[in-house]
């Protein structure tokens, strides 16, 4: 299978670009074929900049729709278009449209965990490694914000800047269900242990955190650390790469639950779960699941994604 795929992507002059979230041989794959394996926008911006006519998207569906934004002259395939995410299901455009409407005065900013309708309604699009500096440059410039999808991570930025923020009321499914106490108790059984926290986790696991940050810096923090055991407070795809980086490492998943469960962490998306090499093959052979973007809708979410990359070339 993974012959043919690679034959396909040859002669289809398609890439393969992978989240840190999804199967283990999908990210192999995709390093393998001249692809990357990144966070949402790197994703997207490696799409842009390679020269494949056709860009395949081992993720979810707002990630798709993130790089036929910025690459809207190229096809853009996902390997299932029922893979979704909670961020972006809990955002829908009219309700948040109503919101933004309500709030005029303020500067609407839009994690990229979001469909490209509410991408095009926002002013800014941020990852969350970029959260916190475009909040405090807008906060520095006196402008009060609105903020979605995700309040977790709308909560940190806003501790963490001081920013007047109005937060949409949306979570992630896998980073809501860490858990404090359970944390605390495993942090007793390891005490040498570093522990990584996205933010997009709840306050009370995000204060236990030695490190918070994006996908990215979390897996950097393992490969340059000077611990030998982390506990990880994010979906569990991440251990792949972590692995890769920093073999001789010790990882720990954090618990999502309490006692009495049938898992003491659950962390993995059942979305991101979705993608296959069986569905990439399918993809390659059919054409199916293209990304589509009104013109309109496109152009005006590219506008908020430019500031952003714009910013954080500066």
């Amino acid at each position: 299978m993974i012959t043919q795929i690679k034959q396909l992507l040859k002669q289809k002059n398609a890439v393969l670009v992978a989240h840190y979230y999804v199967s283990g041989d999908l990210q192999d794959l995709a390093q393998e074929t001249g692809g990357i394996v990144s966070d949402s926008l790197e994703m997207a911006r490696f799409g842009q900049n390679c020269d494949a006519d056709t860009i395949i998207v081992a993720g979810v569906k707002f990630m798709g729709e993130t790089a036929k934004i910025l690459s809207p002259e190229k096809r853009v395939l996902v390997l299932d278009e029922q893979a979704t995410c909670s961020l972006d299901e809990d955002c829908p455009i009219e309700e948040f449209s109503k919101f933004c409407d309500a709030h005029p005065d303020r500067k609407v900013v839009v994690y990229a965990n979001t469909s490209a309708a509410v991408k095009a309604r926002a002013d800014w699009v941020v990852t969350s490694g970029s959260a916190l500096t475009v909040v405090k440059h807008l906060h520095e410039n006196g402008e009060k914000i609105l903020w979605a999808p995700d309040k977790h991570l709308g909560r940190y930025v806003q501790n963490k800047t001081d920013a007047d923020m109005l937060l949409w009321q949306g979570a992630c499914v896998v980073h809501e269900r860490f858990k404090a106490d359970a944390l605390s108790a495993l942090k007793v059984k390891h005490p040498e242990a570093c522990i990584l926290v996205h933010p997009e986790s709840p306050q009370a696991v995000v204060e236990l955190a030695d490190v918070v940050g994006s996908t990215t810096a979390l897996i950097n923090a393992v490969k340059d650390r000077d611990e030998q055991t982390f506990i990880v407070a994010t979906d569990n795809g991440i251990f792949h790469k972590m692995h890769q980086v920093a073999p001789s490492k010790t990882l720990l998943e954090a618990p999502t639950m309490g006692e009495g469960a049938d898992c003491e962490s659950c962390a993995h998306c059942e979305w991101m779960a979705m993608n296959s090499l069986e569905k990439l093959l399918s993809v390659l052979q059919t054409g199916e699941n293209e990304i589509k973007i009104d013109k309109n809708t496109s152009q005006q979410a590219q506008h908020s994604i430019q500031k952003l990359l714009d910013f954080t070339e500066k």
